[in-house]
């Protein structure tokens, strides 16, 4: 699921792929700011099929906040 995950933010978001590591801040290490973590829930929904509701987005601070509610959606 990381990788996936890492795809995503790498071919949307254009992030450096050797920064996005699971513990990575997507504000700080990432520069991630609010419009593009929406663009990156929006990738992420249409690629996983899945729905990240507001609440949830506010709560994603690293990689691995990402791949936790990613996978925890598509697991459900």
């Amino acid at each position: 699921m990381f990788n996936e995950i890492k795809d995503v933010l790498v071919n949307a978001i254009h992030v450096d792929p050797a920064l996005v590591t699971p513990s990575a801040i997507l504000r700080e290490d990432l520069d991630i700011d609010s419009l593009s973590a929406v663009e990156l829930a929006l990738e992420l929904e249409t690629a996983f099929d899945i729905r990240i509701e507001d609440e949830e987005l506010v709560k994603l601070l690293t990689v691995q906040d990402v791949v936790d509610v990613v996978s925890g959606k598509k697991g459900a």
